[in-house]
């Protein structure tokens, strides 16, 4: 079995040009997808979760541990990027690289960090607008906001906002761009409005036993909230819809991420000093907080900037799971369906509609942390696989154009490697089982369709 033909990056290039997507994005677009992606959950609703069970006031600590292994996996990111702008991230750089099979293993993966990870935000979009809801006096059914293993039926407001997004995407790349400038505006000046509001009301005491559960737990804490700086790759999905992708993608790759460092480590910061970290486990800390230090209307503004923010990054997630459907059955690994364009629209249509249905499934049925842990493991494997393919590729394939160059690649692909090797490992432990049962599925499907039906196949041939 030839598991390990690959496609030359002028072949891709050169396939992608047959059925291209609309050019519309410029630079500023390209870092307000990678904000709107990752500056959401993270900020919002991770932050208290990750302090109250794994890293205390050090939370901090984490974001800035996991911005280093990002920022050596977003380095080669663009690279790659920069070079191959073609939609499907990691997984179209895997398919040049290291062949059909290792790209199919980290298309899935990829699935867990865009379909699924849209579930994880979904649950949390749904805490936010349940408090909101209970502040002005209407409460709803628990039942139904919670999935079953967290003693509810249905997690229903969490289906309704994935609906919504999923119509938007729908409907056009120009529209949900500008819906996210829009959102993107909103939370980042209302996360600006929290640290000028909280920042008089923070108590260095708080922060004395800083690392609770020692840097083990920091580490740990490190690996969850890796998943808040995502939205770098996400940048990365869009290239086909890029102006000037040589150009403008590093920026977008780079400058997206140091933006969201700044932000996460601040709030962190704030946060930890104005609450107790053993308080903050709730779907809504940053308002609960500001509630417990009396400032109800700030309570309210931060709820629904919260609000805003969880649905740009909603929109970013789903967008992007489409788009890495589109390529793969553009290579043939799933039924061509996933790649028809609409009419109208001009949107992978099939690929917008599956993506939003089963992240609504899942986001009603599935809880909040188990969804989120796996979406880590499935992310930092692909970075894994990028690093070590940009190291490869400078070998291999030293004369093609790369309009950015990782600096340093000797010293930063080894980091990027090892940092997310270890990352991966602090969460085998509590979630290896169902990463085991998610990655032997991709495999029965690509064995049982994708190996056969891939244009590569001699048979097919």
């Amino acid at each position: 079995m030839k598991i390990f033909r690959k496609k030359s990056v002028d072949e891709i290039i050169a396939n992608a040009k047959k059925n291209p997507l609309s050019k519309t994005l410029g630079v500023f677009d390209l870092i307000m997808i990678g904000v709107g992606c990752a500056i959401g959950m993270g900020v919002f609703v991770i932050t208290g979760i990750v302090a109250a069970k794994y890293s205390g006031p050090a939370v901090s600590l984490s974001y800035l541990i996991a911005f280093l292994v990002c920022i050596f996996a977003a380095l080669t990111y663009a690279e790659f990027a920069a070079m191959v702008p073609v939609s499907g991230s990691a997984y179209t750089y895997s398919y040049a690289l290291m062949g059909e099979f290792l790209a199919w293993v980290v298309g899935w993966g990829l699935i867990l960090e865009y379909g699924i990870g849209a579930s994880v935000v979904a649950s949390g979009w749904s805490g936010y607008i349940v408090g909101i809801l209970k502040s002005v006096g209407y409460i709803v059914p628990e039942h139904f906001t919670k999935s079953p293993s967290d003693g509810g039926i249905i997690n229903v407001p969490a289906m309704c906002i994935l609906l919504f997004i999923g119509v938007l995407v729908y409907r056009g790349t120009k529209e949900s761009v500008m819906l996210n400038r829009i959102l993107v505006g909103i939370k980042l000046t209302v996360i600006l409005i929290f640290l000028i509001i909280a920042a008089p009301m923070v108590q260095t005491s708080r922060w004395e036993d800083f690392m609770p559960f020692g840097f083990s737990g920091v580490m740990v804490g490190a690996a969850i909230v890796f998943n808040a700086y995502i939205g770098f790759d996400a940048v990365a999905t869009a290239a086909e819809e890029c102006k000037n992708p040589g150009r403008d993608l590093p920026y977008g790759i780079i400058g997206s991420l140091v933006v969201c460092m700044i932000v996460y480590v601040s709030v962190a910061l704030v946060l930890t000093g104005i609450a107790d970290y053993s308080t903050l486990n709730n779907p809504e800390p940053l308002a609960r907080a500001l509630r417990e230090n009396g400032s109800n209307i700030s309570s309210a503004l931060i709820a629904t900037g919260a609000l805003a923010g969880i649905t740009s990054v909603l929109l970013i997630l789903i967008y992007g799971q489409s788009r890495i459907f589109f390529v793969m059955s553009r290579d043939g690994l799933i039924p061509a369906v996933f790649s028809k364009m609409h009419k109208k629209f001009h949107t992978p249509s099939f690929s917008v509609v599956l993506t939003s249905v089963v992240a609504m499934l899942v986001a009603g049925l599935v809880p909040l942390e188990l969804l989120s842990s796996l979406t880590c493991i499935g992310t930092l494997f692909s970075f894994m696989i990028v690093s070590i393919g940009v190291f490869v590729l400078r070998r291999t394939e030293p004369t093609i154009k790369r309009p950015f160059r990782c600096p340093a690649i000797n010293i930063v692909m080894p980091l990027s490697v090892l940092s997310c090797g270890y990352l991966i490992y602090t969460l085998l432990p509590r979630n290896g089982f169902w990463f085991l049962l998610w990655t032997i599925t991709g495999l029965l499907v690509y064995f049982c369709y994708g190996y056969r039906k891939s244009p590569l196949n001699n048979n097919s041939k």
